[in-house]
């Protein structure tokens, strides 16, 4: 990847820049998938209902997993700065099973 361009997992809105070169392939529910980094990645699994993560053949030790965990303590679509957030749907799966709302 260049400078100026991110990973497939990167949401056109997401600002933020990717954190390494792609080493996950994030699915939804109905097996559509995208490569990212582990930050953009995390990112994706967190705005997905059903979705899963998996390591590409190259990926380091532990990728996968690093993503799963970062997107447990990851809001939804954390890019949109819509206000408050305070619904379950809007919160992290963390802060859901801890009761943070």
């Amino acid at each position: 990847m260049t400078e100026n361009t991110r990973c497939p997992a990167a949401h056109p809105e997401d600002p933020t820049p990717c954190d390494g070169p792609p080493v996950v392939t994030v699915l939804d529910a109905n097996n559509g998938g995208a490569d990212g980094c582990e930050h953009h990645g995390a990112r994706l699994l967190a705005s997905l209902e059903g979705g899963r993560v998996y390591a590409l053949p190259d990926a380091p030790d532990g990728a996968a997993i690093r993503v799963f965990k970062a997107a447990d303590g990851t809001r939804p679509f954390a890019w949109v700065q819509d206000g408050p957030r305070t619904r379950a749907d809007q919160l992290s799966n963390l802060e859901n099973r801890e009761g943070n709302r």
